[in-house]
This record gives C-alpha cells, structure tokens and sequence, in this order.
C-alpha cells in the first residue's frame, strides 16, 4: 500500500466510514497468516471497529462467531485448518445469530474458479491480495450501506448472486429489476414460486434448510400480498405457513400448499399486465 494512503483514504470519507460504524463494531477476521490478520486488524480499527477477533482454524473460527456475533467477517481462501468457501457455507446453514452477517473473501487465490466458488458460497465480496486501504473501503461499504437481496434457498443461501461485487460494476444495466432492491413484483413472485418447488423437491435431502427456505419464501409473499392487496395469495401463504408450524411436515404434505401459493403467485403475475393497462 502506498505510504498515508489509510490516512488519506480515512480522512476523505469520514461521513462514510461514521455510517459504516454499527456494523463495525465487531468483526471477525479468518486468516491463518497472523501478519495478514494483524494487518487487516490495524486497518479495520482505523475505520471503526470497535472490537475485532481473529482466527486461523475453521472449527475454533465457527465456535468464536457463536461467541462474538460479528457484523461483519473476514476470510481467506485456503490454510492448513481452513477452507474460506465450506466456511461460509457452514455459516449462512447454520442457525447463528451472524448467519447473514456480511463476509468478504481477502487471498492472493484470484482466479476465475476461485472468485466463483467464493459467490456461490454465499460470499459477499471478493478482494485479492495485496489490496489498497482504498480497495478494502470499497468491499466494506458495498456490505455495510449497500445491502443486497438475501436469498434462502436449499442449493443456494446468501446474498444475491446476480450483484456480487456490485460497486465495481459500470456498466449497462439490462435487467428489469437493475435498480429495485430485489427486483418488482412479478419477479419477486416468480423468484419466491421457484425456491419453494425446489425446497419441496430437497425436502427429504435436508429438511431444516429446506423448511427455513420456505418460511423466508412465504414471508416474502405475505408480504408483498399485502403490498398488493392480493387476498388470494394472501390466503394460500397463510395456509403453508400455518402447515409448516404444525411441526408434521413432509414433502408430500407441502405439495398441496404449495401448489396452492405457486398457483396464486402466476394468477398474480399474470393479471399484472391487464391491471397496468387499465
């Protein structure tokens, strides 16, 4: 890093980084490389943070992010106890309080294989050793003021992979949804219909995530039923969410709700068009 850039970079975003501050106050940096962990420890209380841990074995790491609850975590790729993707997996399946706590990727492993497998372990960030003061302010107030759409589902948990490192991107934006935070309504829907047949379908392969997945799916389309008035689609949620706290669910049981909310989902999207028109 160049010589006072951490000064220069902290003094020019001082508004920034006092936004930034609640979700700072813990973090937790995984990196069995103690001069790499107490680098990034001595950056990360320039900007804020109140308390940071560090580990470099993954079990010791998953036992302290039960104990700390970090708002935000920091991993490396690969060391002799650690592996940064199954790491992130473990935490966004676990039933941790931290479970969607922001986690962002720092290694000198930058290749195309490793930057995907990052994203779909639920990473939020990526940054490649070595890295600027100014680099690492970018990843960290994508995470902390930038929040992307969650997603719970059974292959796939964590934040939306469709914007991973969003804040470098300039380009054109081509998707309906670019600039809504987590797209319209018919996405939503269609997003949400296609998660619960999944969880269905998994059911018997893992039914804890695929039972979370279908409360945080239904959740959403309450609320967006709401949002829209949709009595129909309101009524079919609250029949799966009733089945599911019934505590007896089984993959043939979900069928019919979920039929139910599914068939309610399309109507809407489908009515959608007549109702802009009109």
């Amino acid at each position: 890093m160049a010589p006072n850039s951490e000064s220069d970079v902290f003094a020019a975003n001082a508004r920034t980084i006092s936004r930034m501050e609640p979700a700072l106050r813990r973090v937790v940096i995984v990196d069995a490389n103690l001069s790499s962990a107490r680098l990034l420890t001595d950056i990360m209380k320039g900007m804020g943070a109140r308390e940071v841990y560090s580990e470099g074995d993954e079990e010791r790491a998953l036992e302290l992010l039960r104990d700390v609850e970090p708002g935000v975590i920091f991993t490396e790729r690969a060391g002799d106890k650690l592996n940064g993707e199954t790491l992130a997996r473990r935490i966004r399946r676990s039933s941790m309080s931290c479970r969607r706590s922001p986690i962002i990727m720092v290694t000198g492993e930058a290749t195309a294989a490793a930057i995907k497998g990052a994203r779909d372990a639920g990473i939020h960030e990526f940054l490649r050793k070595p890295f600027t003061t100014g680099d690492l302010f970018k990843r960290v107030e994508n995470v902390t003021l930038r929040p992307r759409p969650w997603i719970e589902a059974v292959g796939y948990v964590g934040p939306d992979r469709r914007r991973f490192n969003s804040g470098e991107y300039s380009g054109a934006r081509k998707r309906r949804s670019d600039g809504e935070a987590g797209g319209g309504p018919a996405e939503i829907r269609d997003q949400a219909s296609r998660i619960l047949v999944s969880a269905m379908s998994q059911f018997e392969q893992d039914p804890s995530q695929a039972t979370r997945a279908i409360r945080q799916q239904a959740e959403t389309l309450n609320g967006l039923a709401i949002k829209t008035a949709d009595a129909r689609l309101a009524m079919a949620v609250a029949t799966l969410q009733a089945y599911v706290a019934s505590g007896q669910v089984t993959k043939a049981g979900l069928a019919q709700p979920i039929g139910t909310v599914v068939a309610a989902a399309r109507a809407a999207n489908e009515a959608a068009p007549v109702a802009r028109a009109s």
